[in-house]
């Protein structure tokens, strides 16, 4: 029996992506396992497991947007960004009203610039940011494009604030509030993270990775078509899915734009392929999932 799907899983804080992925991987043996975004150890929340041919389909998950809650302690600064570094209280810091952070978080909304934490897996000459900050050594991460979507400022009483995320990928929530109180004379650093959604991938539906037995598992797996629900789906009939699982492209009068993907859907309602234009009114497989 082929096993492949996707696992809706609730981080528990304390838990690095891998030990969840560790803990799936035992019970699916032989088949691969893997996440699709990374929580640091102190964050909770949605982390999705691509089980099997699934792995393939990581990427997809990745582009979907994510939903964050994230907690912030105002007046202090951290190496790390957030708690489980070296804080240190500023002195006499400006307290910032409930509508100074509103107005700043609609200045951070839309396609903005965001410098990367030091503490962070992203490579400098080869080495991962955190390895260089572990040592001392001084790390200057570029900064990037990041897309927030929706910020929100959902609870505040000094010195605690709480804002609501909904981000494309590569957003560093802790950079943010780092960034939202620097812009009004502070300083802040994350003590909760909680993701509540990726795509429809919701917190409310995500199970506990210490309730899943090699019994159970099979019966949590969602389908593979949840991976690509930004993706315009074409539904084929039953000879044009037998064709694209042999590697052979089908007619399609539909507009193609190049480099554009499509999900291949077959009459059960289940993924199949991940298609490509090729040529004029032709659909190719670039991936192919068995059913």
């Amino acid at each position: 029996m082929t096993i492949q799907g996707l696992l809706n899983i609730r981080k528990p804080s304390g838990m690095t992506s891998r030990d969840v992925v560790n803990v799936v991987q035992r019970l699916v043996r032989p088949a691969k396992a893997g996440h699709a975004g990374t929580l640091d150890p102190l964050a909770t929340g949605v982390l999705v497991v691509c089980v099997g041919a699934a792995t393939r389909l990581i990427e997809h998950v990745q582009r979907l947007p994510k939903t964050y809650v994230g907690v912030f302690l105002l007046g202090r600064n951290s190496d790390t960004e957030d708690i489980e570094g070296r804080v240190a209280e500023l002195a006499d810091p400006p307290r910032p009203t409930f509508e100074q952070l509103s107005a700043a978080a609609v200045r951070f909304t839309g396609e903005i610039m965001q410098r990367p934490p030091a503490y962070s897996a992203l490579k400098v000459a080869g080495r991962r940011a955190y390895e260089l900050a572990r040592k001392g050594k001084p790390v200057e991460l570029k900064p990037r494009p990041i897309t927030v979507h929706r910020l929100e400022v959902k609870s505040y009483s000094y010195p605690e604030v709480a804002l609501e995320i909904q981000c494309g990928g590569g957003t560093y929530v802790r950079s943010l509030g780092r960034d939202i109180a620097e812009s009004l004379g502070t300083a802040a650093v994350m003590s909760a993270l909680t993701r509540t959604a990726i795509g429809n991938f919701r917190l409310e539906d995500a199970v506990d990775p210490a309730s899943l037995s090699a019994e159970n598992l099979p019966s949590r797996l969602l389908p593979l078509l949840l991976a690509v629900e930004c993706l315009p789906r074409v539904d084929l009939t039953p000879a044009e899915a037998v064709r694209l699982g042999n590697g052979l492209p089908i007619e399609r009068r539909i507009c193609l734009a190049e480099g554009s993907q499509y999900a291949g859907v077959n009459p059960a309602g289940e993924l199949c392929s991940i298609l490509v234009p090729r040529g004029a009114d032709r659909l190719a497989p670039a991936l192919n999932f068995p059913s």
